[in-house]
């Protein structure tokens, strides 16, 4: 029994030197991809800022800050294009739309927003806005906690990406995020080996074009 439990500690010990292992090289070989001097920031296609949940047909406070920093990048001209990526997998659950026209009441001209209505997750967003969106070189905003994993993702998927973070305020349940955000750092270390295609792919609809083009109804963003 003693050499059972030695084994399972073992066991344990190895999967835990793992696991932040690789939380440790994710974080390391993107730190100086975060926070660049704007004034290095140059020929970015697109920003591209990621879904955080809404309620209420609202932003969520989360994302309602990355909508902000985003808005502002464009508006100081660090590049000429939006990308909102959310999930827009039903009908009753649309955060894509939501990011748009909250863009569009900041001043944002809607041919330059684009909606990747299936962006499920961090991975399926940045290989869509590689393979749908044509881009190579973007701002990623997130909060900071999330940036990380973000740019591994698109370092390993051929996409030249920078991190701004938009982290204005505490948030309920972040020792949460960032606990979660370890093992979610590993799960994509292990995709970005297998590189797996996302829920759907489809034709290119090329960020250098018009935005519009992403719109599915009618309303404010047509």
């Amino acid at each position: 029994m003693i050499k059972i439990i030695k084994y399972i500690l073992l066991i344990i010990i190895v999967i835990a030197v793992i696991v932040l292992s690789i939380n440790f090289h994710v974080i390391q070989s993107t730190k100086n991809q975060v926070n660049i001097e704007k004034d290095k920031l140059s020929d970015i296609e697109c920003i591209l800022i990621l879904g955080a949940g809404i309620r209420n047909e609202k932003p969520s406070p989360m994302l309602e800050d990355r909508l902000n920093e985003g808005i502002k990048l464009y508006k100081e001209g660090i590049a000429p294009k939006i990308i909102m990526s959310g999930d827009h997998g039903r009908k009753d659950y649309d955060e894509v739309n939501i990011m748009k026209e909250y863009a569009i009441d900041q001043g944002v001209p809607s041919e330059d927003i684009f909606m990747d209505h299936a962006g499920f997750s961090t991975y399926e967003s940045i290989y869509r806005a590689k393979e749908i969106f044509n881009v190579n070189k973007i701002v990623v905003v997130t909060q900071k906690y999330h940036l990380h994993r973000a740019l591994y993702i698109a370092n390993k998927l051929g996409v030249e990406a920078y991190g701004v973070n938009s982290d204005p305020r505490r948030y309920v349940g972040a020792a949460y995020r960032e606990t979660r955000e370890i093992l979610a750092r590993n799960k994509d270390f292990l995709k970005c080996i297998i590189k797996p295609k996302p829920t759907y792919l489809g034709e290119a609809i090329p960020v250098s074009g018009d935005g519009d083009l992403t719109n599915d109804k009618q309303g404010k963003n047509n």
